[in-house]
Parts: structure tokens; sequence; C-alpha cells
């Protein structure tokens, strides 16, 4: 079953408190641990879709991609135009981290460097929210 992850600009030096405007919504499957699960990733693919919103910009639409390679040998990415690569949004060893409120992930961001978010809730698609109470 997919899982709405909605991530949070963690603290960083720009924004010593975090972000709340400043994230990612993504669907996607996890096993029971809260890990990132390749096979039903395959499954259902097409559904596994990324909303990337920032204050001040237009949100971004795309799809969160599973490539064999890299690190631990797989590639968790965000995928906004699947014509090109340049608009790729890596992830830092996604394919390991167990996902979970209040965990942090971390996205490359435009500059190439990762870029620290918490996971601020996750909820089956067509549930009420599991948010994290308080501040990002």
């Amino acid at each position: 079953m997919l899982q709405r992850i909605t991530l949070h600009l963690a603290r960083t030096p720009s924004h010593p408190e975090g972000d709340s405007r400043d994230g990612y919504e993504i669907a996607a499957p996890l096993t029971e641990d809260g890990r990132l699960d390749a096979e039903q990733w395959h499954l259902e693919r097409e559904r596994c879709r990324v909303r990337r919103f920032r204050p001040g910009e237009p949100d971004r639409h795309g799809w969160l991609l599973h490539r064999a390679g890299g690190d631990g040998g797989a590639t968790w990415l965000i995928d906004y135009d699947d014509s090109r690569r340049d608009d790729d949004e890596g992830t830092f060893k996604l394919d390991r981290h167990r996902i979970a409120v209040g965990e942090y992930i971390s996205v490359r961001g435009d500059d190439d460097d990762f870029v620290p978010f918490r996971v601020a809730s996750i909820r089956r698609i067509g549930t009420v929210s599991l948010a994290l109470s308080g501040r990002p």
C-alpha cells in the first residue's frame, strides 16, 4: 500500500528553525519496518508521485524513481522531466534509511549539496495524517 510521506526542511544555517513551507510530498510504498519497498515500487511506479513545494515558487511535480547501481546497489531519486537528467534530485542513501516521523532524509539541492529534510508525517493514501506535532 502506498504511503504519503511529507518532508519539511530541517534546521540549516539559513533556516535555524527549519521551514514547514519548504518540502516534499512523496507517494511511495514502505515495508513494515519503514524502508522504501523496491519490489512494490516496480508494481506501482506510475502512482509514486512527488510534489516539491517551496515559498515563492510554483510547485514542481515529478516521480520517485528507483535505479540500479549506486552506493549499496540502488539509487532513489526524484525526476521532474523524463526527457532530461539534469533536473533529477538524488537522495542520500535512501535505500538504507528507515522512513519514520521525526527521521531525517537528505535530498541533493540545486547547488549539488545535500539538504536535510525531516519526516513530518506518513499516512496511507486515503487516510487521515499521522502528523508530527510541534514546529519543524
